[in-house]
Order: structure tokens, then C-alpha cells, then sequence
């Protein structure tokens, strides 16, 4: 199935750039200079990864990742010409899965892309397979009433299901799987961002300070281990 690529920039030679890169490695592009024009675009098509520039006409970049993350965990790539760091980590906090500072190479945006794309394509067929052998409790992580299903990407706490962004999930699941190990926030970079990502630990820290706010008092199952990283702790 190809898969539908939105790019979201309101400089047209930078847009063009993008799209020849995309369309060449057989992606289907749509496009918007504006934000109201993207979340139009977003509502009427399946889209599979959104390419966002924040400094937008109309709807500013965050505002746009703010709408989509109230009912979709599709992949956002956000690209901005401002370098402060609190910048990017407000891109994160509102549901961003990466970030891409201008000047930037149109080749590493494509990469980083196809990174998540293939991630999410994995997971989609590892739960395939999962649902294919109709064990629901095998295919479920419990802690402490915090209960993730794999195959559905659904989580609940004390049976209220609460939502998680891309990102978000695969943090828990990771630290979750690996219950009472310290996980580095090295590991944490590397497992869902790659080895070629070029953020810090902030990154992290961000998602794990979201992730906490939405599990209310099960937040507490995540512990952090001073100048290192995270565990997991709870009865699995």
C-alpha cells in the first residue's frame, strides 16, 4: 500500500524540495502552505506521516499537532528555523514524534521519515500476527490496574481508557516489558528515535514527564534513577 506523506511548509521552493524527495522514493504527497489548509487536507485523507513547519500562515505549526494529537497518533516530523530549545521540547509536549531544525538536509528528513513509517508498519504487523492467534491476555501488559494491549495500542487505568501519542506508547511498552531494569535514556533515544538521533536528554524527559501526567497516580510505577534514566516497577 503506498503510503501518504502531508507536508506542511509554507515556503513553496523548500515544499518542492520535499515533495521530489518523497515522490521519488514512490510516496504519495499531499500539500498545504497554510495550517487550516493541513488539517483540512488531514480530514478528508489517510495520512500517514505529517512533515509540520511550525511558522505558519493561518494556523501556527504547534496549534495544527495540538487538533491532530486530540484524535490521531499519525507520526508528525515538526521542522522550524528557531533554535531554542524550549521550542523543541513544546513540540514534544504537544505530541511531536521528531524534530527537524532548518537548514536542514531534505535527504535526513526523508530518512527520519521512513524510520517512523517502517516502525509503525512493524508494530502493525507484529499485531497482526498477535490478534492471529486470539490470546488477548498473552497480547496484554498489567501493572497495578495500568494495563496496555499491544495489538490495539490501547491503554487503561483502573479500566478507564486514556490516550497516548505514538511516542508515548512505545516508551511505555518498552519500560513496561522490561519491568525492574534501569533503562538508560540513551536506550530510550536509541530504541524509539534510532542511533542517528541528534536530540538530548531533554527529549526524554519530556515524554516521561507527558506520559506521567496521563497516568494520574500510576506515574508513580515510574521511577526515575537520578543521572541515568527510568524503571519500571509494579507487579506485571
Amino acid at each position: 500500500m503506498q503510503k501518504t506523506i502531508l507536508i506542511v511548509e509554507d515556503e513553496d521552493i523548500l515544499r518542492e524540495i520535499i515533495k521530489d524527495y518523497f515522490l521519488n522514493e514512490g510516496y504519495q504527497v499531499l500539500e498545504a502552505a497554510d495550517g487550516k489548509a493541513a488539517l483540512t487536507l488531514f480530514q478528508d485523507h489517510e495520512i500517514h506521516l505529517i512533515i509540520l513547519d511550525i511558522m505558519l500562515p493561518e494556523l501556527d505549526g504547534w496549534s495544527v499537532c495540538r487538533r491532530i494529537r486530540k484524535t490521531s497518533n499519525v507520526p508528525v516530523i515538526m521542522l522550524t528555523a528557531r533554535v531554542d530549545e524550549d521550542d523543541t521540547l513544546l513540540g514534544f509536549e504537544l505530541g511531536a514524534d521528531d524534530y527537524v531544525t532548518k537548514p536542514y538536509s531534505p535527504a535526513v528528513l526523508l530518512a527520519r521519515a521512513k524510520r517512523l513509517i517502517d516502525s509503525r508498519n512493524r508494530e502493525n504487523r507484529q499485531s497482526e500476527v498477535l490478534m492471529s492467534h486470539i490470546n488477548i491476555e498473552s497480547d496484554t501488559i498489567t501493572a497495578n490496574e495500568l494495563r496496555i494491549h499491544i495489538p490495539s495500542r490501547t491503554v487503561s487505568v483502573d479500566g478507564e481508557n486514556i490516550y497516548l501519542t505514538y511516542t508515548e506508547f512505545q516508551i511505555l511498552a518498552y519500560l513496561m516489558r522490561n519491568k525492574g531494569i534501569v533503562i538508560t535514556r540513551e536506550q530510550i533515544i536509541t530504541k524509539i528515535w534510532g542511533y542517528e538521533y541528534e536530540g538530548d536528554d531533554r527529549t526524554v524527559n519530556t515524554h516521561i514527564r507527558n506520559l506521567r501526567s496521563k497516568l494520574g497516580d500510576k506515574s508513580k510505577l515510574i521511577t526515575t534513577i537520578v543521572r541515568t534514566g527510568y524503571k519500571f516497577e509494579g507487579n506485571l
